[in-house]
């Protein structure tokens, strides 16, 4: 269970005697957040998060596509990276991430129910993406106009299971890798055509060679989406939410082994590999989010042994 700020244009959640406040941009402004469904809500404590210690416990990983986990200061109400709100457990835990372009620098805020402010300034290091330079234009024209029809209602999916809110706990597990073999394409490349950079790669993809090699999920989580028909892109995809606006994407599968609602415990059996949808041979690819920042996998599993 989370306590998140959905109903932030009023400032202020009372809930059990405990006051959660909205954490914005600035004072004044409402924060951006997308919409997620309703879940149950926690009962605040009548002392924010007593008994945590003055300022952050924060580790993780803080670079591009990195993330950080931790426990907010006692007595903080609610938590902002970057002016963006960020959901806090019931014990002051919480979980965030910095996107593959983010800048150098974040500030963690958590505003206290004395009204006291404690901020962190995080330092974010940049990467060394793969970039290959093409000698040859990019490829004009959009979509055909029998692509599009199928597609729009495949985006809206995708964007309606990034919005569920399961309450799953995942986020707080080191995360396993679901499949081992090559990594044949890393997170974060880009091809740049004579100096118009196309799309970078948001996932990892792992070829094992053939298809139908099972896969396992990284983490605990909920199954928000399993697309029996195939998707125009994507193929069988499935996605999975840890909890804390995270979630695991998991393309071109041959078969899918769980449904839609089904909780699903590390290390579980989920689908096959395969290379349904767009791609040129059986692999999987593994895309990350947290919220809207799109995440490098293998930070959070580790280098592959």
């Amino acid at each position: 269970m989370t306590i998140s700020f959905r109903s932030l244009a009023a400032a202020l959640v009372v809930a059990g005697g405990g006051v959660l406040a909205a954490c914005g941009a600035a004072i004044g402004e409402e924060p951006k957040v997308a919409a997620r469904e309703p879940v149950p809500p926690a009962t605040a404590p009548a002392r924010p998060f007593a008994g945590l210690p003055a300022d952050f416990v924060i580790s993780g990983d803080q670079q591009q596509g990195g993330w950080i986990r931790g426990k907010v200061p006692a007595g903080t109400v609610c938590l902002s990276l970057g002016g963006s709100p960020v959901p806090l457990a019931p014990d002051g835990s919480f979980f965030a991430a910095f996107d593959r372009d983010a800048g150098p620098r974040a500030a963690l805020v958590a505003r206290r129910s004395d009204g006291s402010v404690v901020t962190r300034d995080l330092t974010i290091a940049p990467r060394g993406w793969k970039i290959e330079h093409i000698n040859a234009a990019r490829r004009l024209g959009g979509p055909s106009a029998a692509f599009m029809p199928r597609r729009r209602p495949e985006l809206a999916r995708i964007g309606a299971a990034r919005a569920k809110d399961t309450g799953a706990s995942g986020w707080r597990q080191q995360f396993i890798w679901p499949v081992r073999g090559r990594i044949s394409g890393m997170f974060g490349s880009q091809r740049v055509y004579r100096g118009e950079p196309g799309s970078y790669h948001s996932g990892l993809d792992i070829a094992t060679g053939s298809s139908g090699t099972p896969f396992v999920a990284p983490a605990d989580g909920v199954v928000i989406l399993a697309a029996k028909e195939p998707f125009t892109l994507e193929g069988h995809l499935l996605m999975i939410d840890h909890g804390m606006g995270l979630n695991s994407a998991f393309l071109h599968c041959s078969a899918l082994l769980v449904e839609e609602g089904d909780t699903v415990r590390q290390g579980q059996l989920i689908g096959r590999i395969g290379a349904t949808g767009r791609a040129t041979g059986p692999h999987l690819h593994w895309g990350m989010k947290w919220q809207s920042a799109r995440i490098d996998p293998i930070l959070l599993a580790g280098p592959m042994k």
